[in-house]
């Protein structure tokens, strides 16, 4: 555990996709992460952790996949195979229920929305490295879905661009647990400067 503390004015709580077909019941790829969201306790961390940060004055970031439209991805010459599938299975559809915000995370006053990230990275394509930076931000603790793919992707590219990367590993979930243990034990430790829990991250918060 890092005996770093965070500064309200510099740290951000970047919330990565936080859409019903994610975090509800009935949501498309619910059922495929709901054993290990469950176990972990998923749902209520995420709580937890949104209501800690913004008692304690940090700035809550969300950084939304792109909703799907019809026709996308269909004439790329490289989608990815997570492209396909959304594709396929029309995930976080535009004007659907399941592209809609769980309604326990969705934005409020004062949040910031980045642009919709068409892979995996919440960086790459968008103004979110704009975005921080205007507000002075120097530190990033990243939650949401998915931890092997748009958490990782957008962790490794936060400390690529000088940030100072905080995991928070039972603030996300994965379809299996070999991908939980990747992404936290083996290539986590690659790039995150912290990877911690949600008890040892609400520690070292400011007292709001």
């Amino acid at each position: 555990m890092s005996h770093l503390s965070y500064r309200a004015e510099s740290t951000a709580l970047l919330m990565v996709d936080p859409y019903n077909d994610f975090l509800s019941e009935g949501g498309k790829v619910w059922p495929f992460i709901k054993d290990i969201a469950e176990e972990v306790g998923l749902l209520d961390n995420l709580r937890t952790i949104t209501q800690a940060v913004r008692a304690a004055g940090i700035k809550v970031v969300i950084v939304p996949h792109r909703r799907w439209h019809p026709g996308d991805y269909e004439c790329w010459c490289h989608p990815s195979p997570s492209q396909q599938k959304i594709m396929q299975g029309r995930h976080f559809a535009a004007g659907e229920w399941g592209g809609e915000w769980h309604p326990d995370f969705a934005p409020q006053p004062g949040d910031i929305v980045a642009d919709e990230h068409w892979g995996s990275s919440g960086f790459a394509n968008t103004d979110l490295d704009l975005q921080l930076k205007q507000h002075g931000i120097t530190h990033v603790a990243v939650v949401g879905l998915l931890a092997n793919t748009c958490i990782e992707a957008t962790a490794r590219y936060a400390q690529e661009l000088g940030y100072y990367v905080t995991l928070i590993k039972d603030a996300t979930a994965a379809y299996r647990q070999e991908m939980m243990r990747s992404a936290h034990e083996l290539n986590g430790p690659t790039f995150a400067h912290s990877i911690i829990d949600t008890r040892e991250f609400i520690a070292l918060l400011p007292q709001g």
